[in-house]
């Protein structure tokens, strides 16, 4: 089993739900998929990281560091980073604050980011692409420079087109329909 079919049958396995759900986009669906359940897990981490690292190594992009919006990022931009630690330029992985701390450094990003710095903006879920977008816009307001988005799953209702009419280019290690199709060939039938 390839990694990237490794992944999509554990966000099968562990990620998605059918049922009604409000997602963070405030849009109906009857499929949720909380990638966190993967993304967090020891074995998600270590595929995310492999996959995620030689997808971006695949990409063309040459970056210096992966990061996005908390907290669905964080794991994912943790386990490439982590991944890339034996490279002779390891990615560095960042944090995007939903809001400036209002002490101390007064941050809206957290960790070893530099003014400079390409990056990847990470993304666990892409449904509209509004999480990516500030993400992007926080990055960019502070000196960076986005080569491109990475998303864990990608749930294909017009998010990753709103982030290329941008001019930034997206790439998902995952989408519902292939997640949809593992549940299907496995005869899923959860509520």
């Amino acid at each position: 089993m390839t990694d990237q079919e490794l992944l999509t049958s554990l966000l099968a396995e562990r990620s998605s739900k059918k049922g009604h759900f409000i997602l963070a986009s405030g849009r109906e669906s009857s499929f949720y998929i909380d990638a966190r359940l993967t993304t967090m897990s020891p074995d998600g981490l270590a595929v995310i990281g492999r996959l995620g690292l030689s997808t971006i190594q695949q990409s063309g992009w040459h970056v210096d560091a992966v990061g996005g919006m908390t907290l669905g990022a964080d794991p994912v931009s943790y386990a490439i980073s982590y991944a890339s630690a034996g490279l002779s330029r390891p990615l560095r992985a960042f944090t995007v604050r939903k809001e400036a701390k209002t002490h101390g450094t007064e941050k809206l990003i957290e960790g070893p980011f530099r003014s400079g710095d390409k990056v990847v903006v990470i993304e666990d879920v892409i449904t509209t692409g509004g999480s990516a977008l500030r993400a992007i816009e926080a990055v960019r307001a502070e000196g960076g420079t986005v080569s491109g988005v990475l998303a864990v799953v990608d749930r294909e209702e017009g998010g990753r087109e709103k982030l290329e009419s941008t001019g930034v280019s997206v790439i998902a290690l995952a989408t519902a329909r292939q997640i949809m199709s593992v549940l299907e060939k496995h005869g899923d039938q959860r509520p």
